[in-house]
């Protein structure tokens, strides 16, 4: 019996989400899962796709109400790309409200934690698969005046890579990318360099190759500095 391939995606309402729903729609998937907050309207293209809200994901039970709407087949294999994140800079520790720093710690960190954990449940039993978050190239290198976007992202990446450790044995790769500035109608407004942006089609197929390369990509968070 040939193995059923079976695609993910949270955060499929905010711009590089969007993207994603076009590109991955366009690959070689059987089952699509989108999860999302708001409502949207795609075009399914002859494809078998399940749109799945969820309001709240720093809830945990949301999570897991959300992964049981997909459906487990030992045949299968699973793919899961997040696009979850938030932003926060400008202000340096002193002047960073605490509720703030949890915000970032909740979008970035804490999130990307209860996706994982759920994910990993989901392929127990299955053919495995592979997991894709967004980090973000200011992870990687200390910078003034944005702590809690840094900090949260850079947990994201400890996560990534300690999730790469522990799914060996459950046939999950574990992998992040890490764009420099994404090229959202938002970010075009105040970057006047407009070759620091990074293509969200770029971002999407670099996931698509660390998909394509499971078996033997794990643990790495990929910096795209700009478009491919």
């Amino acid at each position: 019996m040939n193995s059923k391939k079976v695609f993910l995606l949270f955060g499929s309402s905010g711009d590089l989400g969007k993207a994603a729903i076009d590109y991955f729609l366009n690959q070689e998937y059987d089952n699509y899962y989108l999860f999302t907050r708001k409502d949207i309207a795609i075009q399914k293209k002859g494809k078998n796709v399940e749109i799945v809200k969820i309001i709240d994901l720093s809830i945990e039970e949301n999570i897991k109400t959300a992964f049981l709407k997909v459906d487990r087949d030992k045949n299968a294999e699973y793919f899961l790309f997040s696009t979850i994140g938030g932003f926060l800079g400008g202000q340096s520790i002193a002047d960073t409200g605490y509720i703030d720093w949890l915000n970032m710690m909740n979008i970035n960190l804490n999130v990307a934690f209860l996706i994982a954990k759920y994910f990993l449940k989901l392929i127990d039993g299955t053919l495995g698969g592979s997991i894709c978050f967004t980090s973000a190239m200011s992870s990687l290198k200390e910078e003034a005046n944005k702590s809690a976007y840094n900090i949260s992202k850079n947990g994201l990446n400890y996560l990534v890579r300690t999730l790469a450790l522990e799914g060996k044995e459950a046939g999950l790769s574990a992998n992040a990318v890490a764009p420099f500035i994404i090229d959202t109608s938002a970010n075009r407004e105040w970057v006047k360099d407009k070759t620091l942006l990074v293509n969200p089609l770029s971002i999407c197929s670099s996931v698509q190759m660390l998909f394509n390369n499971r078996i033997i990509i794990s643990g790495n968070i990929i910096e795209l500095p700009y478009s491919l």
